[in-house]
C-alpha cells in the first residue's frame, strides 16, 4: 500500500478535471502549486496525460486534446487520502478480530501493518475515538468499547437523514461526472458477488462500506463525509458479530445494493428514495437483531 502512489492517482484525477476548464494547462510549478504536489509528480502526471493523448506536451506548451473520458481516471478507491488508508485498514483489523469488546488495538502494531507514521495512526484513532467506540489505554493502546442498543437506534436515525440526502444529491450530478463510472464498476463487482455469493458472501462488507462512502460523498459535506467513520464501524463491521444467516443476509442485501443503483442511474428521485429506504431498513434490522438487549459498554 502506497501513500505516494495513491497521491499521485488522486492528483492526477483532479489535474484532468482541468483539462474541462482550458485549452492549455500551466507552467509545472503552478501545477504543484495548484495540485499541491511535487514538481516530480506533476511530470509523472504530464507523461501519462500526453501517453494516452490528451495533451500534447512540448517543453513549456501543454496543449489540451481532449476532454478526459470516465475510463481516464483512476478508480475512487485507488485515490484515498492517507486518513482514508489509515480508516480501512483499522475496520478490516476490527473485521478480522471479530471486533469483540475489550478487543486491544496498538497504535504501533497498526501503523507497521499499514506502512505509515505511528502520528498519522493516534491522530486517527484520537479523531474516531470522539464517538465512544474506543478508549485510550497505557502505552500507545486503546480498547473496542462494547455498543448498546440505544445508541444504535439514534445512529441508525441520523444515518437516514444523511443518506438520503445523499443519494438525492448523487441522481442529481451530470453525467461527465466521474462517480457514474465509479458506480458502474462497483455494479459490476456487485454482479460477480451475486454469482460468487455460495462462497464468498463475507467480501460483502467491505463492498457494502465502498458503495455507501460513495453515496455520502456526493453529499459534497464534509460533517456528512466524516460521520461515515462511525457508520462504516457499526453497520458494516459490528453487526457481523452475529454470524446467523450472514450468508442470507448478503445475499439479500447484495440485491438491495442492485435495485439501489438501478434507482440512482435512473435520477427519478422517487425511486432513489424508495430502494434506499427499502435498503436501510433492512440494514437497521440486521443491526438491531445483532444487539442483544441490555447490552452495556464495556469497562476497564
Amino acid at each position: 500500500m502506497s501513500k505516494s502512489n495513491n497521491v499521485y492517482k488522486d492528483a492526477y484525477n483532479r489535474c484532468l478535471r482541468l483539462l474541462d476548464e482550458t485549452q492549455s494547462l500551466p507552467s509545472e510549478p503552478e501545477l504543484g502549486t495548484l495540485l499541491g504536489v511535487s514538481r516530480t509528480t506533476v511530470r509523472s502526471i504530464l507523461a501519462r496525460m500526453e501517453e494516452t493523448g490528451l495533451i500534447a506536451w512540448n517543453k513549456r506548451s501543454k496543449t489540451v486534446l481532449r476532454a478526459p473520458r470516465p475510463d481516464d481516471f483512476f478508480p475512487e478507491e485507488e485515490t484515498d487520502t492517507l486518513a482514508e488508508i489509515i480508516e480501512r485498514s483499522f475496520m478490516r483489523r476490527l473485521l478480522a478480530g471479530g471486533a469483540e469488546a475489550g478487543m486491544q488495538i496498538n497504535e504501533l502494531e497498526l501503523a507497521r501493518e499499514i506502512g505509515v507514521g505511528t502520528t498519522s495512526v493516534r491522530e486517527f484513532l484520537i479523531r474516531f475515538s470522539r464517538f465512544g467506540l474506543i478508549e485510550k489505554r497505557r502505552n500507545s493502546h486503546w480498547v473496542l468499547k462494547g455498543f448498546t442498543r440505544a445508541f444504535a437506534i439514534e445512529l441508525t436515525e441520523i444515518r437516514e437523514m444523511f443518506e438520503l440526502r445523499s443519494a438525492a444529491a448523487f441522481a442529481a450530478l451530470p453525467e461527465e461526472s466521474p462517480v457514474w463510472a465509479d458506480l458502474d464498476r462497483l455494479e459490476d463487482e456487485h454482479h460477480q458477488l451475486a454469482r460468487e455469493i455460495a462462497t464468498r458472501f463475507t467480501a460483502f462488507s467491505e463492498l457494502d462500506e465502498r458503495f455507501h462512502r460513495l453515496i455520502h460523498r456526493a453529499s459534497h459535506n464534509r460533517f456528512i463525509v466524516d460521520f461515515y467513520d462511525v457508520i462504516a464501524m457499526i453497520f458494516h463491521y459490528h453487526y457481523q458479530w452475529n454470524k446467523a444467516q450472514e450468508r442470507e443476509r448478503n445475499e439479500v442485501a447484495v440485491q438491495e445494493h442492485l435495485a439501489y443503483i438501478a434507482a440512482l442511474k435512473s435520477r427519478d428521485l422517487g425511486r432513489v428514495d424508495a430502494a434506499c429506504r427499502k435498503h436501510l431498513k433492512s440494514a437497521r434490522q440486521t443491526l438491531l437483531t445483532s444487539i442483544p438487549e441490555g447490552r452495556q459498554p464495556q469497562h476497564a
